[in-house]
Order: structure tokens, then C-alpha cells, then sequence
């Protein structure tokens, strides 16, 4: 009897390794590492993050790829840290395969049928203007290796410059240019005059996520000529999943009982990294992945096919008066207010109330709306309960990761305000 030929070993783990972000051109350096890794050709993972600073403790960089992390046939090219919204920033494993399928759905979605790795090389052109070590920013390097193009970078050493990003605009050889911004970057642009404007309109596409933008601020935008395309998605889904409300090509968003967000498709991340089983994440006998989020929305069909609208995270839910108030449809009515250039809605706590609504406000120049015309907008456009009971006029929003308000710190700010119903509690 012919014994039986013993296993082959198996190739040992690769491991995940620190990827410092430099800002500014020097990023450009990093293509050919970026271009391995999205081919899934290189020997490592990689961990992106700010240059001068220490790669996420939480991520292990030095160690090897667990079971379950890995796959040979689809090497996860970069455990990315999410924004830490809810806690410690956790890191999602995204793999070659997933940002493959993310930046050819992108591309699809953008520039029209003909688009794909091959139709679409060197037809298409990023300038990149958001911190590259975060998933919208890494992205639009990756988008340009499977474009065959190198974008153009914005210098954001010393904060976003609206002539910086006029002239990288104006630097863009390819037939086609596309941006990718956070809604307060739009906002600095369209207010920085006519040749900033006019450089957003020269774009193809501009893409505007991380946070919810403002409908009077898209329709500024618009009338300006500016094709702005409103993104959805996080670092456990490679990024923008969902576009103008549509879930790109092979994306499926279902809203469960419970009202939360599932999104199943390519682009879902294979997990977290040192969380094994984590319920965030579930994988079908065939291999398909669902991410379960911490967003609360609304999928219905029209005649386009899905159409998603998120009402916000659950765990933002507000209880006022034994009343729920999401803080988005707030967020809504506010910013279509007079006086309104950006808003924010959070949750104090309130001896009376539990918790009471907390608008933040960074007014129009030259306006400073009032908490009892605010109340009245917010009466009739959600409901009465919704109503906030503290405004805070601001200067600035607080701002984390790529450009999504710090809600941490705004319900610190307004602890620390005046919670007295009528006078506006100021901060900044």
C-alpha cells in the first residue's frame, strides 16, 4: 500500500506592516507599493497611516496576518482604521479583490459604460485634496494605479487652500478629472470666489462624502455647474459604496427590522483586524460578504432600481422627553434655515428632559440665526419634540478623521453651555 504523500506546508503568514502617509506630493512616492498591493502581488499588508505619527496600537503592524485575515487568493492589501466613531477605531482588512471591485464600480458609475480597468486608462485623472492614510484619500490613489494615471496632489500640510486646489485643477492633463471632498472643502470653494468655482465645475465628477451635505449647499453647488455626486460608505466598505443615493454595481443595501443598514457586495471588507468573528460582519456560504452598519435608513425600488436614504447612526438617536429624534432630519431642516451655513445636532444631558437637542451652528457671515427662529423651522419641518433647546454659534465645526464632525466634542461643548431653552450658548 503506497502511503499517502504527506500535506504541503503551508506558505507562512504574511505579515501587516506600517505604511507612513507623507502629506503633500511626496505621497506620489508610494504608487508603486500601492500598485502592488491592489494587484495583489505584494509579499505584505499594509497599515496606512499619518507620517510622523505611530501606526494604531490596535492593528499589531509587525505581526503576521491571523486565520481568516488572509487568503492567498485574494491577499487583503490593507487593514485600514476606521474613524472610531463609537469607541476605539477598529481596522478594516480590506482586501485586493474588494478594491479592485470598488474603484471599477466607481469608475463605471462615473465615467459612463466604457469605463473599466483597460477602456478607461489614461482617460481619467484624480487630484487628490484629502489625507491619503484615510479611506476616501487612499482611494483616489488606488482609483489612479487602476486608471494608469498619476493625480495631481493638493498640499494640505498647512489646511485646504482653495488656490492650491484651483492649480491642481488647472494641472490635470487627462480628458477627464475628478475630485474627491468632504462637504467643508466644497463649502471653502464655492466661498472662495469665481476661479474656484470655476474649477470645480471643470471636474467630471466631484465626489463629497464622510459627512452628510447640506441640500442648500448641493444646490449651491449645482447651480454653479458643478456635477457634485453625494457618496456613502466607510472604511469597511473600501470607501463610497453608495452614490446619489444608488449603490454602485454589484452593492446590495437592504434596511433591516431593526431599520439598520446592511450592505452586502465585493467591496465589503473580509473583517477586523484581531476581532475574529465580529457581528459586524457576516459571510455567506458562497463566499458573499454583509456588513451590518451603525446607520439607520431608509431602501425602497423606484423605477432606477434601489434607492437608499440614511437617516443617521443609531447610536446618535436622541430621547427627549421619552421621544426619539434622529439628529439628521434635524440637521436637515436646519441648514435649509436662514442665517444657516453648516449645523450639527447632538444630545445633552438635561435634568429635566434626559437628553435635549443641541444645534451647532456656524452661521452665514454677517448672521447669527436665533435659537427661538430655529425652534420655529424645526417645529414645522420635523415635529415639535425635535425642537433644539441650545444653540451653539461656532466659527468652525469640530472635525475628525477626513472631515466628519466631532460629536464627542460638540455634546462636551454644550454640557459645558447654558442649557436655558431661549439664549443662544455660544462657543468656538
Amino acid at each position: 500500500m503506497t502511503p499517502a504523500a504527506p500535506p504541503a506546508p503551508r506558505p507562512p503568514a504574511r505579515l501587516l506592516r506600517a505604511l507612513p502617509v507623507p502629506a503633500g506630493p511626496r505621497v506620489l512616492d508610494l504608487l508603486p507599493v500601492l500598485s502592488d498591493a491592489l494587484a495583489g502581488r505584494s509579499d505584505t499588508a499594509w497599515h496606512p497611516h499619518a507620517a510622523g505619527g505611530a501606526p494604531h496600537p490596535a492593528l499589531r503592524t509587525g505581526e503576521p496576518l491571523a486565520p481568516g485575515e488572509d487568503d492567498p487568493d485574494d491577499p487583503t492589501a490593507f487593514a485600514v482604521a476606521t474613524s472610531g466613531s463609537t469607541g476605539t477605531p477598529k481596522g478594516a482588512l480590506l482586501s485586493a479583490g474588494a478594491l479592485r471591485a470598488s474603484a471599477d464600480a466607481t469608475a463605471a458609475r462615473l465615467t459612463g459604460p466604457t469605463a473599466g480597468p483597460t477602456a478607461s486608462t489614461g482617460r481619467e485623472q484624480w487630484v487628490l485634496a484629502l489625507p491619503a492614510h484615510h479611506v476616501a484619500g487612499l482611494q483616489v490613489l488606488l482609483r489612479s494605479v487602476r486608471a494608469g494615471t498619476e493625480p495631481v496632489v493638493v498640499d494640505t500640510t498647512g489646511g485646504f487652500d482653495p488656490a492650491a486646489f484651483t492649480a491642481a485643477t488647472t494641472a490635470c492633463t487627462a480628458p477627464r478629472r475628478l475630485t474627491s471632498l468632504v462637504p467643508t472643502q466644497l463649502l471653502r470653494l464655492l466661498d472662495a470666489g469665481d476661479e474656484a468655482t470655476a474649477a470645480l465645475a471643470a471636474h467630471d465628477a466631484v465626489l463629497v462624502g464622510a459627512a452628510a451635505t447640506p441640500a442648500p449647499l448641493l444646490a449651491r453647488a449645482r447651480a454653479a455647474g458643478v456635477r457634485v455626486v453625494t457618496t456613502y460608505g466607510m472604511s469597511e466598505t473600501c470607501g463610497g459604496c453608495v452614490y446619489d443615493g444608488r449603490p454602485l454595481d454589484g452593492v446590495r443595501a437592504v434596511a433591516q427590522d431593526d431599520g439598520r443598514l446592511a450592505l452586502t457586495g465585493p467591496v465589503v471588507a473580509r473583517g477586523y483586524r484581531g476581532l475574529p468573528g465580529h457581528p459586524a460582519f457576516r459571510t455567506a456560504p458562497d463566499g458573499t460578504r454583509t456588513f451590518r452598519t451603525d446607520d439607520a435608513a431608509e431602501v425602497r425600488t423606484d423605477g432606477r432600481g434601489t434607492l437608499v436614504r440614511v437617516t443617521g447612526r443609531l447610536d446618535d438617536l436622541i430621547t427627549t422627553g421619552g421621544l426619539k429624534v434622529a439628529p439628521a432630519l434635524v440637521e436637515e431642516a436646519l441648514a435649509a434655515a436662514a442665517g444657516v451655513a453648516e449645523a450639527v445636532v447632538v444630545g445633552a444631558p438635561d435634568p429635566e428632559w434626559g437628553e435635549r437637542v443641541v444645534a451647532a451652528v456656524v452661521p452665514l457671515p454677517g448672521a447669527a440665526p436665533a435659537l427661538a427662529d430655529l425652534r420655529a423651522v424645526v417645529r414645522e419641518r420635523v415635529a415639535p419634540h425635535a425642537a433644539p433647546r441650545q444653540l451653539l454659534l461656532l466659527d468652525a465645526l469640530p472635525l475628525r478623521g477626513p472631515g466628519k464632525p466631532d460629536r464627542s466634542a460638540l455634546r462636551a461643548l454644550a454640557t459645558r453651555g447654558r442649557p436655558d431653552g431661549e439664549r443662544p450658548a455660544t462657543g468656538g
